[in-house]
């Protein structure tokens, strides 16, 4: 037994696990029983960031058990453990800007608690994420609490510094008032982004208690700042009261389009995926997803609950069918565990990530292969010289 230096945790040593005779197995002396994230157990790919190497892939749950160890993100490699990521999964554990239940700084470590149940092949979308690209967990974003200028201002040089490196981000809110800085990121790389926003609510309001920067007004700011594309804007899953019909004006005028929680049920899955890829087109896309999309039957652990939302089956269906559109970056955020029961909530929202990063695995393997066979060679050119 060795320990793994996080917290007093003690796990299996890699190099002889599952070997009752103490031999050496697969994955023989990496870190944490790495596997190359195929399926297969650990092949001693070392996935450290040097050229050529595969990704290094989560730890092998055949040999040592999901429930030890440090609760990275699907039992993936710490970003310092790689060098590099393709895709980075960072935490932004603030939830200072809510207007009900507070709680959602807390989502970000629940959801990496109940992602240890992923496992490294997606056949929904026939696709083996950790294989195709390096994915890693690159821990929390520390913001302050107490104020939510500076807290925006932090998780947005971050994302600046994480995003500068060649990744693409998988973030685990926190409430929503983090998307907004993200946004600003996500905009200094791709121009203006497409957004869709699922959530039961707008997010699109001016002020609470004339505070310009909250969980409902991200969406608003991020219009008047010119970081999103308006021709390419929809909200997915809306539903319960308003304020007042002047919020669905106000919103119209930002440009955004409203598919609701009702528009699903009636109109089904597939046309509601159709619709949607024909708004985004081939623009840079950003997704973010507030759990309080899904009904509290299927996501109690949130601030705002509202009655009448999407099923996770429903959810997890729309953005499968959304792998054609080009995914720059994505945000999972305010799942408030304190209000969860038996992980419901946090189950629901580690798949949602792992349908997300899947995507984004996939567009890098695919923008890799194509650069790959795009690039001249000399070995391929006549007396050595590139075509």
């Amino acid at each position: 037994m060795s320990s793994n230096g996080h917290s007093g945790q003690v796990q299996q040593d890699p190099a002889t696990a599952g070997r009752e005779d103490g031999s050496p197995g697969l994955g023989d002396g990496l870190p944490g029983g790495s596997s190359r994230g195929d399926g297969l157990p650990g092949d001693g790919s070392r996935g450290d960031g040097r050229l050529g190497d595969p990704p290094r892939g989560p730890v092998d749950s055949s040999r040592i058990p999901r429930y030890a160890g440090p609760a990275t993100f699907a039992r993936l490699p710490r970003l310092d453990e790689v060098g590099t990521a393709d895709v980075a999964v960072v935490g932004v554990p603030f939830d200072s800007g809510v207007s009900y239940r507070p709680g959602a700084r807390f989502g970000g470590n629940a959801i990496r608690e109940a992602s240890r149940l992923l496992r490294p092949y997606n056949p929904a979308q026939d696709a083996s994420p950790f294989a195709l690209a390096q994915v890693a967990d690159a821990g929390d974003i520390a913001a302050n609490p107490f104020h939510i200028g500076e807290a925006v201002d932090t998780v947005e040089a971050a994302a600046d510094e994480l995003l500068g490196t060649g990744a693409r981000l998988m973030t685990l809110g926190g409430d929503h008032t983090i998307a907004l800085p993200l946004l600003r990121s996500v905009a200094k790389k791709h121009g203006p982004v497409a957004l869709l926003h699922f959530d039961a609510h707008l997010d699109t309001w001016d002020t609470y208690f004339g505070a310009a920067y909250t969980h409902g007004t991200p969406f608003r700011r991020a219009v008047e700042e010119g970081i999103l594309d308006t021709e390419a804007l929809s909200h997915v899953g809306t539903r319960g009261p308003l304020y007042g019909k002047s919020d669905l004006d106000d919103d119209a005028r930002m440009g955004f389009g409203i598919v609701t929680s009702a528009d699903v049920m009636r109109r089904g899955v597939d046309e509601i995926v159709d619709q949607l890829r024909q708004r985004v087109g081939d623009r840079p896309l950003y997704i973010s997803v507030d759990i309080d999309v899904l009904d509290p039957a299927h996501a109690p652990g949130t601030g705002t609950p509202e009655a009448g939302g999407l099923t996770s089956r429903e959810l997890l269906e729309i953005i499968r069918g959304l792998a054609s559109c080009h995914l720059v970056s994505a945000d999972v955020v305010e799942v408030a565990p304190a209000y969860d029961h038996a992980e419901i909530t946090s189950v629901a929202a580690s798949h949602t990530a792992y349908e997300l990063t899947t995507i984004m695995s996939r567009q890098t393997a695919e923008a890799r292969t194509a650069a790959e066979s795009a690039a001249p060679t000399a070995a391929g050119a006549p007396n050595g010289a590139a075509k």
